[in-house]
């Protein structure tokens, strides 16, 4: 059963709580001069009751100018800030709310419950005029205040985990199927994947298809390892995975990220093994890290710049009401280079 939305306070309801008009409230909010400090008082007191705060983004009705979108992300400030992915992401957003004359509101929170109260204190406060909400998890909490607060937001993620919002989403499963079917065409049986963190409905996705690929195509071994997506993270999932002895061992592993598939390839050159001749990497998204190193790496190829400016054009369209439902953008595509080759015989 869909929520109710919880109607928005306005300046209107404030002006009537306090008994004067709309333009002395912004009188009292502006510190403008003409007021009584009893009415000034007045207003503030039915303001807080009320739970209204000024509008920050000068925004007013529907298909009027939005000046602020929100964006929390749940990932360590360390992370955020080596991951190829989100930066390329910002940026296509970023290109599409220049066009609008709009800015982006960042921020970075510890954990779900605390991005669902900023979430809700950037609408109530009329900071935002809509938010693009990332990293969906299985019963997502976020899908319910959206719900209850009534705000218009778009969904990055399947629309199997976004419950219903209007979602921009590329297709996990059918990439990670092309990439194990690729290493297993050029002839590797042993094939593990350093996947993302283990809770993300995006990781769940590909983990699935990673076990199916390899069940139909009866692979030697298949192994998957979770991680936080961090460089460190992929360099040790990788050391653990290249330990064993060469017969029990991949001989080819699928990355969920760049920067590790990049920590791999370090490992890989300090453990003595040869890429692509002892071990065959493939990255993910394709970031200019991937033709940074030597060899160049393998990568299931994405346009992430294009996915984010997608991913805003469609929350103004939801701001606006305009048309552009759910959708994916393109699936990403192998793209071989140095880094996959035959497995040795």
């Amino acid at each position: 059963m869909t929520a109710t939305p919880t109607p928005r306070v306005t300046i209107k309801d404030v002006a009537a709580r306090a008994g004067v008009s709309k333009g002395a409230v912004s009188l009292a909010f502006n510190h403008k001069p003409g007021l009584s400090e009893a009415t000034r008082d007045r207003i503030f007191l039915a303001a807080r009751e009320l739970g209204w705060s000024p509008s920050l983004t000068a925004r007013t009705l529907a298909g009027s100018r939005v000046d602020v979108v929100g964006l929390a992300v749940c990932r360590p400030a360390r992370v955020l800030g080596l991951e190829p992915w989100y930066m390329e992401f910002v940026s296509g957003v970023e290109s599409v709310l220049a066009e609008h004359s709009s800015s982006l509101l960042l921020r970075l929170v510890r954990n779900m419950d605390e991005e669902v109260g900023v979430q809700e204190a950037w609408w109530r406060g009329r900071q935002i005029g809509g938010s693009i909400l990332v990293d969906f998890r299985a019963d997502d909490p976020r899908v319910a205040m959206t719900e209850r607060l009534g705000m218009p937001v778009v969904a990055v993620g399947h629309p199997s985990l976004t419950g219903g919002l209007t979602s921009v989403w590329t297709d996990d499963a059918t990439a990670v199927t092309e990439a194990v079917r690729y290493l297993a065409a050029l002839g590797h049986r042993r094939i593990a994947r350093v996947g993302g963190a283990a809770d993300l409905g995006h990781t769940s996705i590909r983990t699935a298809a990673f076990d199916e690929a390899a069940g139909a195509l009866a692979l030697a071994g298949a192994w998957q390892v979770a991680t936080d997506f961090s460089g460190d993270a992929g360099a040790r999932a990788t050391r653990s995975l290249l330990t064993a002895a060469p017969a029990d061992r991949p001989t080819a592993i699928v990355y969920d990220n760049d920067i590790m598939a990049v920590a791999g390839l370090s490992v890989a050159a300090e453990m003595g093994l040869r890429v692509p001749e002892d071990v065959s990497l493939l990255a993910w998204d394709d970031s200019q890290l991937c033709r940074l190193t030597h060899p160049t790496l393998s990568a299931m190829s994405h346009d992430v710049h294009g996915f984010g400016a997608e991913v805003a054009r469609t929350l103004f369209s939801v701001i606006t009401g305009g048309e552009g439902g759910s959708h994916p953008v393109p699936t990403p595509v192998l793209t071989p280079r140095g880094s996959t080759a035959p497995p040795k015989v």
